[in-house]
């Protein structure tokens, strides 16, 4: 006999800025304020709370129950029932973790550290607490989907993005990060054990999927990519009417690995007017007054009379698969030319999965924990090594570390808000 599945229980947890301590203990002697204090300060925000589908609406809220956190000192949490459902709301203060024994300051020093570029022992250590439950924290950031806390924080979706997957370890495994930034700002982040089409179309199609739901009229105008066949099969399947670019400075790179076994003078002397070229092509008026099939044409000739005819003919096969992105580049001014910006991203995630034991390991939670530093790398300004890191972990540009209500909007973020 099957069992039935268990219902999810809504999130009635409500997070209330008290402004410190001292008022928060203070309203507790006081059950009238205290209840006054809390539907302030959700009117404040223009939030509903979840009553039970069968609450008409009409009641009031009231005092229901209380518990003591002990492992944070002893602080009592109020809990609320509304009068005609009898739905029962938590009231966490603004210096309580839901489901966590960290203060929040604690929680962001560590987490400032762990973007910072640290270990998560390193990190542990600054804020005396365990590697496993700073995991947890940043598995727990990672519940929450990309878009949906970038477009709730007032970003609107992307008509222009940079896609591509890097790869990483899971111990001795090869694993790959399907990636959609735009700009500085990291839209997906994924993971996938190969590169395969259906396997690409699965990771992306899970922002597009997001994307769908906040605004369902959405539509992608141009994508980047480095070429590679599995992607951009991936992203025509997805965004159907966008156009599909190739990053030029891939294929600067890349020339000099078609022209094997000839002297290094010879390759950078082409890879050089290569470069020109495509400058050149970035600055026309028009891609008919440019012609660039013709002079991409004529660099292939070049490079026959120069390096070989063998070596001709494999530039003009590579010209021949990649024109049509680089038409698509030229074509739209919009559109991205270069994935430096995406090649930046992915180093710095790269760098501290390289430190972040947690995320080596085959059972591990590897998606929530790559979207918990995907929201770190988004939500925390850019940020350069700290020389002091027994403080934060980190320097933030300006000399100024996030205040209090940053790390309080992230706390209401991920945990679930209000509805």
């Amino acid at each position: 006999m099957g069992t039935a599945a268990k219902p999810t229980r809504a999130n009635r947890t409500i997070t209330v800025d008290f402004r410190d301590e001292a008022t928060y203990f203070h309203l507790m002697e006081d059950g009238k304020a205290f209840l006054e204090c809390v539907l302030a300060f959700i009117l404040s925000l223009g939030f509903q709370l979840t009553h039970k589908a069968t609450c008409g609406g009409g009641g009031g809220l009231t005092r229901h129950s209380h518990y003591v956190r002990v492992r944070l000192g002893g602080v009592t949490i109020w809990r609320l029932q509304c009068t005609m459902c009898k739905a029962v709301f938590t009231v966490l203060p603004h210096f309580v973790l839901r489901y966590r024994s960290m203060r929040p300051e604690v929680a962001r020093d560590a987490l400032l550290a762990t973007h910072g570029g640290l270990s998560l022992e390193r990190c542990a250590v600054i804020g005396h607490i365990s590697p496993m439950v700073l995991y947890r924290l940043v598995c727990a950031l990672g519940h929450q989907s990309v878009v949906t806390v970038l477009t709730r924080c007032g970003l609107p979706l992307p008509r222009y993005i940079l896609a591509d997957e890097k790869h990483s370890r899971c111990l001795t495994d090869k694993v790959y990060l399907p990636t959609v930034v735009s700009g500085r700002v990291m839209w997906h982040l994924g993971y996938t054990e190969e590169v395969s089409t259906a396997a690409l179309t699965q990771s992306y199609g899970v922002f597009q999927r997001a994307a769908s739901q906040q605004e369902p009229l959405y539509r992608v105008q141009g994508v980047l990519t480095d070429g590679f066949d599995s992607t951009t099969k991936s992203l025509r399947t997805l965004f159907p009417g966008a156009r599909l670019g190739n990053c030029l400075r891939h294929a600067i790179t890349k020339l000099p690995k078609k022209l094997v076994a000839i002297a290094s003078p010879v390759r950078k002397a082409l890879r050089s007017q290569f470069h020109t070229l495509l400058h050149r092509a970035r600055q026309r008026k028009g891609l008919r007054v440019f012609a660039l099939g013709q002079r991409l044409r004529r660099f292939a000739n070049l490079v026959a009379t120069t390096a070989g005819a063998a070596h001709g003919e494999r530039v003009q096969h590579g010209f021949q698969d990649k024109k049509a992105g680089w038409y698509a580049v030229l074509a739209d001014p919009r559109m991205p030319v270069t994935s430096t910006l995406l090649d930046q991203a992915h180093h710095a995630i790269d760098r501290k999965l390289f430190m972040m034991k947690a995320f080596h390991h085959p059972k591990g939670n590897q998606q929530a924990f790559l979207r918990g530093l995907g929201h770190l790398y988004n939500l925390v300004p850019y940020q350069r090594r700290a020389q002091h890191a027994g403080q934060c972990g980190v320097e933030v540009e300006g000399g100024t570390v996030p205040t209090r209500d940053w790390f309080l909007n992230l706390q209401i973020l991920t945990s679930g808000g209000f509805r």
